[in-house]
């Protein structure tokens, strides 16, 4: 089992750091800060640069911490709520990712969800630490933390459509 855990954390960890590298800069085939900042805009976010600064660096923190099993329910929480954010966006086009859907943030939402639940297995930071197992209540934490703040982000960042003008 520990494997397994040890498996799921590295390529979910890694990806969801991955991800906010490209926000940020043009290592593994991101446009730089300001192709971030303009993925954003074109979302219908506010902030430009700053909002691409935040995701990106809530990507690579909660991803390496929680590729690293270190303080498992907050990687997750942060893991969770970037996705959350992502999910809210791909929404509209619904489930499938060939349509553009939310199907793969989804998928990162459910596994930082069970990696909070199950812990970080016995290859981690936090058992190296001591700091496992942890309270089974951390995991529903987690998700409504991570699911509450990705929701306000999506709140207070995004700007409202603008009302459809008919034509007369």
């Amino acid at each position: 089992m520990d494997t397994g855990i040890l498996i799921l954390r590295l390529l979910v960890g890694l990806l969801v750091a991955g991800h906010g590298v490209q926000k940020v800069s043009t290592h593994l085939g991101g446009k730089g800060l300001a192709g971030g900042a303009e993925e954003f805009r074109s979302d219908g976010f506010r902030g430009g640069a700053l909002t691409a600064l935040a995701a990106g660096g809530g990507q690579i923190g909660s991803g390496l911490l929680l590729a690293a099993g270190l303080l498992t329910p907050l990687a997750a929480t942060g893991v969770i709520g970037v996705m959350t954010v992502a999910l809210t966006v791909k929404w509209r086009h619904g489930l499938w990712v060939q349509n553009d859907g939310y199907e793969y943030p989804l998928v990162l939402i459910g596994t930082a969800a069970a990696l909070a639940a199950t812990g970080p297995g016995a290859w981690s930071a936090d058992a190296a630490l001591g700091l496992t197992p942890y309270p089974s209540w951390w995991a529903a934490a987690a998700l409504v933390a991570g699911l509450g703040s990705g929701l306000l982000t999506r709140l207070v960042l995004h700007r409202p459509s603008a009302p459809a003008v008919a034509e007369h």
